[in-house]
């Protein structure tokens, strides 16, 4: 099998994946949508309604759903007459053009040869997936060839250092380990020292979920920042926020916390296997504009995905 082959054969198998892994949403989606249609013929008002209902009850969320409404009304507006069975394709080119137009600036977990050692600095909620989507982009990094060393600066639980150890060793990453209450500016600032000394292509940091109050995160997620800016001036290169897609609506929420506290530019969505809320996707690309980069469907050290929009919506309204 030539390299080209390889490659594509790796592409289907991951579009097949992520279409496995929104089943729960598309088929509460689709049961939905064909009961709304049953008799009939044009796209009327009554239809949209329908579509409108749907789609907020698949967390796609109000201000989104009512874009997307608005869109489509326009499009028959112009279009003056669209057959029922033609909405599947309509709303399916709706909705990718709701989608963030900003674009990752990593594509297959390649990094530009200007932005040595691309710095990770990964914030979320604790329970969200924040230790395992860090061990798992390890993983991809390193399977793409990549030098990877990881910084455990969530020193406000044990188990959270402990797990990134584990998550160190599985994805063959080095990493640096002060364990709990050691200063997490310390942590970071070790890390990319290392880091820029040793040649290494990735260094991925680990922040607290929660402290007591949200003053006392930012000052933290600040100190962190402009510790690691001593080492490399332009670090991080991407503040990436965790997000749970079995929350639902409350992921949005989350996400606001943080965007409040902190700039972040790129998020990764997990859990997306085990829910039928897959919508909030559509919804949080809309209101923060900044990409999804990276999901996660599933529980496997491999089970970690870059975002593209066209596959997703395209899996989204696959029957």
């Amino acid at each position: 099998m030539g390299l080209f082959s390889f490659f594509k054969k790796d592409k289907e198998e991951q579009k097949e994946q992520l279409s496995q892994s929104l089943d729960k949403t598309r088929s509460g989606f689709f049961s939905k949508l064909s009961k709304a249609l049953v008799g009939k013929s044009t796209i009327d008002d009554d239809v949209l309604d329908d579509i409108e209902e749907i789609l907020i009850t698949s967390d796609v969320g109000a201000s989104t759903t009512l874009k997307i409404i608005s869109n489509l009304e326009e499009r028959i507006a112009r279009q003056k007459f669209l057959k029922i069975e033609e909405i599947y394709n309509v709303l399916e080119e709706e909705i990718v053009k709701i989608f963030s137009k900003e674009e990752s600036d990593i594509l297959d977990f390649e990094v530009s040869s200007d932005k040595l050692p691309y710095v990770i600095m990964v914030v979320g909620v604790n329970g969200v997936g924040k230790t395992t989507t860090i061990g798992k982009l390890a993983y991809k990094f390193r399977t793409a060839g990549k030098k990877v060393i990881l910084g455990a600066a969530d020193t406000f639980r044990a188990a959270a250092v402990e797990q990134l150890v584990i998550w160190s060793k599985r994805a063959g990453a080095d990493i640096i380990n002060k364990g709990m209450n050691a200063d997490p500016g310390s942590v970071a600032y070790d890390t990319l020292a290392q880091a820029k000394s040793k040649g290494y292509d990735v260094a991925i940091i680990d922040t607290a979920g929660r402290l007591h109050n949200k003053t006392n995160l930012m000052n933290e997620l600040g100190k962190i920042k402009r510790v690691m800016s001593k080492v490399l001036p332009e670090a991080p290169h991407e503040v990436l926020l965790i997000l749970d897609a079995s929350t639902g609506q409350n992921a949005i929420e989350q996400a606001k916390q943080f965007f409040a506290i902190t700039e972040v530019n790129a998020i990764a969505l997990t859990k997306l296997d085990g829910t039928a809320k897959g919508g909030v996707v559509i919804s949080i690309s809309d209101q923060f504009k900044i990409p999804i980069k990276y999901i996660g469907i599933g529980e496997k050290i491999e089970d970690l995905q870059m975002f593209d929009k066209i596959d997703f919506v395209k899996s989204f309204f696959r029957k």
